[in-house]
């Protein structure tokens, strides 16, 4: 079968190779035509164009790239009926992915949605539409099924989380990783994000906060397709912080504590058991318009998924050096929170495994939705 997958973003890509690999077994004829960055790419996905050609964060950068993003939806919708694909698979990505969405149900093409639109944080309304234009919806988080049955009378399929077995896979080959890395005993990791245009937000705070910790090596996690001269610049007057770049896992899994941007990261710290703290600052317009939009309580995974305050975070104006040197001090020193941060830790992923093999789990959806049951699933 023809599959057109579309992702806008590094965790998105992620995602979506994992979903390649998994279609691939199942499919052997699969044709996949994607959207999305280089591991897609390296699962045998036809790229037509990067994430990092795609990403605007913020009402601002939206607005001020408006024609990029239109171009790229008309070239986006061109290549679609050029491949004719059996459904177009959309991951995350909502403020691209849904227009397609609803374009592609008028072409009569079906729609798969992976890793739904986080429309239970803000734009509710959306939910009327995608449950008129998407197929068949696929959900990551464990309060996702009940959000949209209770509250939308609208049943989509929980598959678990695919980072639980993204992070348990690398964990496997972390021996022979250890003998070849060298980082001192004493790390923080920074994840200060994935654009530059982030990344010039939050860092310079973070870089500040190594000041006060002299006897800590601060490792900053390079972004893809970001280069190095854009960090050198950066940290030139920081002598204990230097960068790494394809090694986050590596650089968490030997880290004593973390500065994580909202988003992805977030898990992935969990998911390693570094204690972290939680660092947002945007464009402050966009910042007071999502303010007034969004409806839910925290903006990190791990805290939306445990419905509780288990790791701090530090947003807009609250993100200072004063205020982020003394939490990293109390992940750092302060027995008693460390352990109950590891305990909540333990019970997330225990959430998140409930679904079993995400990425398999999906693509067996998938492809059973597309074709009927597989051999192997008609054979138990």
């Amino acid at each position: 079968m023809k599959y057109y997958i579309i992702a806008g973003e590094a965790s998105g890509d992620l995602h979506g190779s994992n979903l390649i690999k998994e279609l691939k077994k199942l499919d052997a004829q699969a044709l996949i035509r994607c959207w999305g960055g280089d591991k897609m790419q390296e699962q045998g996905g036809e790229l037509v164009k990067h994430y990092r050609d795609l990403a605007f964060m913020g009402f601002v950068e939206v607005i001020t790239n408006l024609k990029t993003i239109l171009n790229n939806l008309k070239f986006c919708k061109e290549d679609i009926l050029q491949f004719k694909p059996d459904a177009v698979v959309l991951i995350d990505y909502p403020g691209f992915n849904l227009r397609i969405a609803e374009w592609a149900k008028q072409q009569g093409i079906k729609v798969i949605y992976y890793i739904s639109p986080q429309v239970w944080a803000w734009k509710e309304n959306r939910v009327k539409k995608m449950k008129q234009c998407i197929d068949k919806m696929i959900v990551i988080l464990p309060f996702e099924k009940d959000y949209y049955r209770d509250k939308w009378n609208w049943e989509v399929e929980y598959v678990g989380h695919p980072l639980v077995e993204v992070v348990d896979s690398w964990r496997l080959t972390v021996d022979s990783k250890l003998q070849i890395t060298n980082y001192k005993p004493q790390t923080i990791a920074l994840l200060p994000g994935s654009r530059k245009q982030e990344i010039l937000k939050k860092l310079p705070v973070m870089l500040e906060v190594s000041k006060s910790f002299p006897s800590y090596q601060f490792v900053v996690a390079k972004a893809p397709g970001v280069e190095e001269s854009f960090y050198d610049e950066l940290l030139k007057p920081y002598p204990n912080v230097c960068y790494v770049s394809g090694k986050t896992y590596d650089l968490l899994m030997q880290s004593k504590a973390a500065l994580v941007t909202s988003g992805t990261a977030t898990l992935e710290t969990a998911l390693f058991g570094i204690p972290e703290v939680v660092c947002y600052k945007g464009n402050p317009v966009s910042y007071q318009i999502a303010r007034r939009l969004i409806t839910i309580k925290y903006i990190s995974l791990v805290n939306l998924i445990m419905d509780k305050e288990v790791v701090k975070e530090l947003i807009q104006n609250d993100l200072t050096v004063t205020n982020l040197q003394h939490e990293l001090n109390e992940l750092l020193n302060n027995p008693q929170h460390i352990a109950q941060v590891k305990e909540d830790y333990r019970q997330l992923k225990e959430k998140l495994q409930q679904g079993g093999n995400a990425s398999a789990k999906a693509a067996q959806s998938i492809y059973t939705f597309l074709s009927g049951p597989s051999p192997a699933s008609q054979s138990k």
